[in-house]
């Protein structure tokens, strides 16, 4: 099964020596992410350049900071230096990020994703002409590109999960408990089977946190920071969360949202780690991953090393999980 992984920030390593050595490690995808100091499609173009067969994607850029039609230049415009390589993966982000970053308003989020995606793959397309009007965005006249990207949704309620089945060529699942992703893709399933669309043409490529240390104690700190990041910072995270662990994920959310974030972190227990990521000494990793990769639902999962983990810890999560060392 092909293992992507998703572009930490090392300060000892530049993002494009950690894309060569992923490639080198045999990582299927290197997957950028996108929230405040760097843009996505600029590191992806530089990245581009200097790799040969490792797939690119984004995981994620949000469909508000930039019109559909960016979107679809940018992802024309990456896939065009690295043919056939590119996958666009796009989200809502969340009510922070939107409003407090980008100024905008958080406005019917998953209407906004659904418009968003079906007129980036028109805009995508052969089309001669471009013509869509949506409840949110309208626009008229412009031919399609004609480039070849799957775009993945990574959608988290079942609204979201919905259009995924109708639109999306993939799923980007985060902060699902693992054990609970064939419940929830089912919505994905039937929505695209109402459209007459299979199923099994959609990619499940979920997050998975990771992190892998000598000392458990250090890993297992590691996600429950990046765990507790996500679960106080976005309503949605919390909800995913809460469908197996309600109470906990309450607590962790009222802890961050107060600005005791190592109330939170404390918060995240044994338990959770081992339900939405990987995390402990490298053979109790590597057995954990295979588990999870084994669930048959699981097509492209994105190995994603916490933020709140040192660079040495880091390059060791990177190197020890990595499919040629398995």
């Amino acid at each position: 099964m092909p293992l992507g992984l998703i572009l930490p920030s090392v300060s000892t390593k530049s993002s494009t020596a950690i894309a060569e050595q992923a490639e080198h490690l045999g990582y299927d995808t290197l997957w950028v992410s996108e929230l405040w100091g760097t843009d996505a499609f600029v590191q992806l173009a530089d990245i581009a350049t200097q790799t040969e067969t490792i797939g690119l994607g984004t995981a994620i850029v949000n469909v508000f900071s930039r019109s559909p039609a960016v979107i679809a230049m940018a992802a024309a415009t990456v896939d065009r230096i690295a043919p056939g390589r590119f996958t666009l993966g796009v989200g809502p982000s969340t009510l922070k990020a939107v409003e407090d970053l980008h100024g905008m308003a958080y406005d019917r989020p998953v209407r906004r994703t659904h418009e968003t995606v079906e007129l980036i793959k028109a805009y995508l397309s052969d089309s001669d002409r471009v013509t869509y009007n949506g409840d949110l965005i309208s626009v008229a006249d412009f031919p399609g590109l004609d480039v070849d990207v799957p775009v993945y949704n990574a959608a988290l309620g079942p609204a979201n999960r919905r259009a995924t089945g109708r639109l999306c060529d993939g799923w980007i699942p985060h902060n699902i408990p693992f054990n609970r992703l064939p419940d929830a893709f089912e919505v994905i399933a039937d929505t695209a089977q109402e459209r007459g669309r299979d199923p099994d043409s959609i990619t499940v490529a979920p997050y998975v946190p990771a992190a892998v240390s000598e000392n458990k104690g250090t890993a297992y700190d590691a996600v429950r920071g990046h765990l507790a990041y996500y679960i106080g910072s976005g309503e949605g995270y919390r909800r995913a969360v809460a469908t197996v662990f309600p109470d906990e994920a309450d607590e962790i959310a009222v802890a961050w949202q107060n600005g005791n974030r190592t109330k939170a972190s404390s918060a995240v227990t044994e338990e959770m780690v081992h339900s939405l990521a990987v995390a402990g000494t490298p053979n109790t990793a590597i057995e954990r991953l295979r588990n999870i990769i084994n669930k048959g639902i699981i097509d492209r999962p994105m190995l994603t090393v916490p933020r709140q983990a040192d660079d040495e810890l880091t390059l060791r999560t990177i190197d020890a999980l990595a499919p040629n060392n398995w």
